[in-house]
Parts: C-alpha cells; structure tokens; sequence
C-alpha cells in the first residue's frame, strides 16, 4: 500500500515563517522601519506555492508585482490549458511570448551545461509517477524505459518565436519558473526606486540590496529531516534556492520516493542528496542548478562547483552532513544538531 505523504507546503512555510523572524518583518502591511522607509508586504498562492513579498517604500509595486506573477504563471504553467506550455506540449508546436521563449531558451542551456542532469522534457515521466496529480505510483520497469525515450532536450528547437518538440515529448519549467519570477520581481522594484526588498516564493528567496539598516538578510535552510531548519545565510543582493527529497515524495514499504526524478535513469535521483541549496545572482540559475546539482550526486556535483565561478552551493546528505563552497563558508551559521556536525568546505 502508498503511503501518500504531499510534504511540499508545510517545510516551505516553516522557511517562509523563518524568513520572516530573521527579517525582522511585521505582520501586518506597512510597517514602519528604523531607517523611516515604510515596510510593504504582501502574500499570494500562485504556481502551486503560496509567496510572500517585502518591499521597503512604495505600496503600489507590490500590486503591479503581483501582476507580473499571475502573467508569468499564465504563460508557464504546464496544467493551465490556456498557458503556452500548455499549448505547446498539446500542439507539439507554438509561437510562443518573449518571456517562455526566452526562459527555454536559458533552460535549455543549463540541460546542456550540466550535460543533462537538468531536463526540461522530463514531464512525461514525473507525471507516471503521480506527482503532477497526487495519484502516486512506481512505473514499471518497462513504462519507464519507454518513457525515458520520449525524454531528451535536445530535440527541443527554437526557431525565432516559435517552439517545437517531438510528438511523443513534453515540456515543463517548473525547475525554472519561480526563479525567473523572482528575477523579474526584483528587477521591478529596482526599477521603481526600491532599494531593499526580500521576497520568498515558495521557499525560492530573493533579496535586493540590504536590510534597510545596511544589515544583511538572513535566509534560514530548512531542515530536511524535519527540525526547524538547518542554519541561516547572511547575504546581500542574492538568491538562495532549495530543492530537497523532503518537500514532495510518497513512500511504499518503507521505501521513499521523491519528486526530483533524475532523467538518466526515469527515477528519484539516488546521489546521497536530501537538499541542496544554490546562492548567487540570478534566480532562474539557482533554481536550475538546485535541481541539477542534486541529481548529479555528491563527486559529480563537488566537481561541477569546483569547476564554476558563478555560484555557491550548500548541501546536505543523507546522514546530516553539511558540504558547503568556500564563497559562503562564513556566510553560514548552523543551529540545532548542526552546531556540532562538522561542516566541510568545497570547491573554489
């Protein structure tokens, strides 16, 4: 029998309730801070999430921001049978906005760099094993063999405006879309004056500029086994994103099985990860690589960062270990049982 367990929202939440204490945020819109820039939040349920805005000065950028949300969504969500996804897994070809275009044209390349750890056409197969509908279930041996066929981004082709992939294949950015939302939210406000500005969205968090008294943000780790959270980063103008084993699987005898499916193989990726969190610059990056760094398990991984000079990472095994890049090394305050773990730096 499945023992069905949907974990994605309570983990995500516990951060989210986290980042607001580490912030210093009010709960209620408007606040006023030390440095007399008034606090404006405000919080939303959209791609599947429920997000959280902060800004510091104008009230009005929270609305417009909520607007480029629900755009966005419309236009990348792979259940909405009015989005461009949508259509484009339908039809097998779309013209497509300049948004979507862009954001697989950026997907597509992370698949590449990470030689396939990351693969946008992997729906087919996450959708087999239930975690698109909560009707969860193992593939058999031969579904999967089957379905990893139809699986392979490089039949992916983009022409000017218009996409098109094989017949039997399917695509969907949800290892993308939040991140990119996140990009285009902060590039929103500091487009309208907005100087210091957090938002979490779905765990995914962002932060322009500081704390409004030149303080860093702190953004907390959740803990994947299930304590409050793990330790918290310090950062400046940076996003730090999370995938983890914990936030969506369903278990059979004793067995778990999570959502990151690992597109080589057609099943849970088994690399020794059970979170892995991406910091740097750009959004849609950090949230790409979170999920390819965690497929690729830990050698693959280490090297990959070894390797890279436009991220740091931070990762946890499977026997509460903490692996952190040199980067954000000092940027990092563990708590709880990770106090006296022992955190070892990588890479750089």
């Amino acid at each position: 029998m499945i023992n069905c367990r949907h974990l994605r929202r309570i983990p995500l939440l516990c951060v989210a309730a986290f980042f607001a204490i580490l912030c210093g945020c009010s709960a209620f819109s408007g606040a006023g801070s030390a440095s007399g820039s008034q606090k404006q939040t405000a919080e939303l349920f959209a791609m599947d999430t429920v997000m959280e805005l902060t800004v510091y000065g104008d009230p009005a950028v929270l609305k417009s921001a909520e607007d480029i949300i629900t755009g966005l969504e419309h236009k990348l969500s792979v259940t909405d049978e009015n989005s461009e996804i949508y259509r484009l897994n339908r039809d097998k070809q779309a013209d497509v906005s300049e948004d979507t275009l862009e954001l697989i044209g950026f997907a597509k390349d992370i698949c590449e760099r990470t030689d396939g750890a990351l693969d946008i056409t992997v729906y087919p197969i996450v959708k087999a094993w239930g975690f698109t509908t909560g009707e969860y279930r193992i593939p058999s041996a031969d579904e999967l063999q089957k379905l990893l066929e139809t699986a392979d981004y490089k039949k992916l082709q983009i022409n000017s405006s218009t996409v098109a992939i094989p017949d039997d294949s399917m695509v969907d950015l949800g290892s993308v879309a939040k991140g990119y939302t996140g990009d285009r939210l902060i590039g929103h406000f500091r487009a309208n004056g907005i100087t210091s500005a957090i938002v979490s969205l779905g765990g995914n968090v962002q932060t322009l500029g500081s704390k409004p008294d030149g303080s860093p943000w702190r953004v907390g780790i959740a803990d994947p086994f299930g304590g409050e959270y793990a330790g918290a980063l310090s950062v400046r103008d940076k996003c730090v994103i999370t995938s983890g084993s914990y936030q969506r699987f369903f278990e059979e005898n004793g067995v778990r099985y999570h959502h990151i499916i690992d597109p080589s193989t057609g099943s849970p990726a088994a690399g020794g990860f059970v979170s892995v969190t991406v910091v740097g610059d750009k959004g849609v990056l950090c949230d790409a690589l979170s999920t390819a760094l965690f497929v690729m398990g830990k050698d693959r991984a280490f090297d990959f960062c070894a390797s890279a000079g436009d991220f740091d990472a931070l990762f946890i095994d499977e026997d509460g270990r903490i692996y952190i890049t040199a980067g954000i090394a000092d940027d990092f305050t563990p708590s709880g049982n990770y106090k006296d773990a022992g955190n070892t730096v990588i890479g750089h």
